[in-house]
């Protein structure tokens, strides 16, 4: 107990010390299942550096995101609140999308920002592109932007390579749109991208940043929000064809190893004592691809369902002398990272209703989770239909199901798109600790689940009451000229944006 009270006073100390304020590195996977990371029990996987994050920090069994798809969960991820809030909603952005994040909300940079931390994200945006660039992330709080500003399957890939030496990416992505652009900043750098060298020019301007930051002796927020593991897989030569897992195993190797470019260049610059280091991941694995398409453990379905498998990710919170290694059973979120960062860097909390929780006690004291509840939305939420389940404590109650095309192949009927949308009254309850594969639904009819039951009716009700659905900015709908093209004025297109 000593010892805890010790790390939780220094970590106070710490964070209100203006000569030293820390560092923060938030790494986001993409697609990445519960049960992809060798630290989470997959055989084959090789990641060793997320791994030794694992066990020299702290390694969460329940942390979730708020939805199980790309857009709506990294607006929450940046925000602290739930996609409902922002419009980020129904499905994804695209490449001609009209809407993004809307400018009046609040992101991590733009909360540390007053601070005078540097800010930079390399990876994947995927939330918006809009009219002359103002919903990327220049106009979101970040200084400086490396990256392809949607999701790298949204263009033709068939004719791109993917794996060395000229070995093509695997389907045919979106073949209606133009080529996928590499960005800096607001200017289109590469198009199509070139995926073999992408990673290293990822790890490399990050690398830059860090060292940069560190020179001018300025605190720093790096986001790196990766590509990796959603489809199509890719790797240069320094992971491909290195795993015993295949293409998949070696876009999650390409990841790890750009994890471990990050953490010798904090070792190099003598930072890492006082840089906090979070991982988790986006959204469960698209089950549909089968071996191409991640895997979610013991929990059931994934991508673009709201059971476990779609929204329980893996997490590892990692910070030397600071975080005691460990495993946490308590309950956190993507919404939770934006308010643990402004308390330990001291910045302010934006003026709006936050869904986020302060999660420092966990983290610095391996204490009790201030959230006592998670809300499960499924990709199109409407005020219709609202939450389709509650997690409160360890029950789990499922008002709506309904599967996913993301999540077909697998042989339980409740993930695939046929599963159809099924409103349960009484509803589905399970005890995620003694079931967390949601297997075995309790029985209704007892006093002692009556009584969860009608707790959990009533968290949601009051959840609801409060929730002002945003004006979706997917609904906003899309503009081909909207589309990036490095030849502005070349013709036809899109197939003539190239460069």
């Amino acid at each position: 107990m000593g010892s805890s009270r010790f790390a939780f006073f220094g970590i106070l100390l710490l964070c209100t010390c203006s000569a030293s304020p820390p560092n923060f590195v938030l790494l986001f996977a993409d697609d990445l299942g519960f049960g992809d990371l060798g630290c989470y029990g997959h055989p084959s996987s090789l990641t060793p550096n997320l791994d030794r994050l694992a066990a020299e920090g702290l390694r969460f069994t329940d942390f979730y995101s708020t939805c199980p798809v790309c857009s709506p969960s990294r607006a929450s991820l940046l925000t602290g609140r739930y996609q409902t809030r922002s419009g980020i909603y129904p499905g994804v952005l695209y490449p001609g999308s009209i809407g993004g994040l809307p400018l009046n909300e609040t992101t991590i940079a733009e909360v540390l920002k007053p601070l005078g931390y540097a800010t930079a994200v390399i990876g994947k945006w995927h939330l918006g592109l809009g009219h002359n660039g103002k919903f990327l992330p220049t106009k979101q709080g970040f200084d400086h932007f490396l990256g392809i500003p949607y999701c790298h399957d949204m263009g033709p890939c068939k004719n791109l390579t993917c794996f060395p030496p000229d070995i093509k990416c695997y389907g045919v992505c979106n073949i209606n749109t133009v080529t996928v652009p590499l960005m800096q900043n607001e200017v289109i750098k590469q198009q199509p991208v070139n995926f073999l060298d992408l990673e290293r020019s990822y790890s490399d301007f990050a690398t830059n940043f860090i060292t940069t930051s560190v020179e001018k002796k300025q605190p720093f927020f790096l986001y790196y929000p990766s590509h990796h593991t959603h489809y199509p897989q890719y790797a240069g030569i320094g992971a491909a064809g290195r795993s015993l897992r295949g293409p998949f195993g070696d876009s999650l190797l390409e990841f790890d190893n750009t994890v471990g470019h990050l953490m010798a260049t904090l070792e190099r610059t003598r930072v890492i004592n006082n840089t906090l280091v979070f991982f988790t991941s986006d959204n469960g694995p698209e089950l549909m691809r089968m071996s191409r398409g991640g895997n979610a453990g013991p929990l059931k379905c994934g991508k673009g369902t709201t059971y476990e498998g779609g929204m329980r990710e893996p997490a590892i919170a990692y910070w030397p002398g600071i975080i005691k290694p460990g495993v946490t059973h308590e309950m956190a979120s993507t919404l939770d990272i934006l308010p643990t960062l402004a308390r330990l860097a001291g910045a302010k909390l934006p003026p709006v209703m936050l869904d986020g929780v302060d999660m420092t006690d966990i983290l610095v004291k391996q204490g009790k989770s201030k959230r006592e509840a998670m809300m499960f939305y499924p990709v199109d939420p409407s005020e219709k239909y609202g939450l389709f389940a509650v997690r409160l404590g360890k029950y789990k109650a499922h008002f709506y199901t309904q599967g996913a095309f993301h999540s077909s192949t697998t042989p339980d009927k409740d993930c695939p798109e046929t599963a159809v949308l099924k409103a349960h009254n009484p509803p589905l309850i399970f005890d995620l600790e003694a079931d967390p594969c949601e297997h075995y639904a309790l029985p209704v009819d007892t006093p002692d689940i009556q009584t969860v039951l009608e707790q959990i009716k009533s968290v949601k009700e009051q959840f609801e009451s409060s929730m002002v659905f945003g004006e979706s900015q997917v609904g906003k709908g899309t503009d081909p000229n909207l589309r990036p093209c490095c030849n502005p004025e070349c013709s036809p297109k899109p197939s003539c944006c190239h460069c």
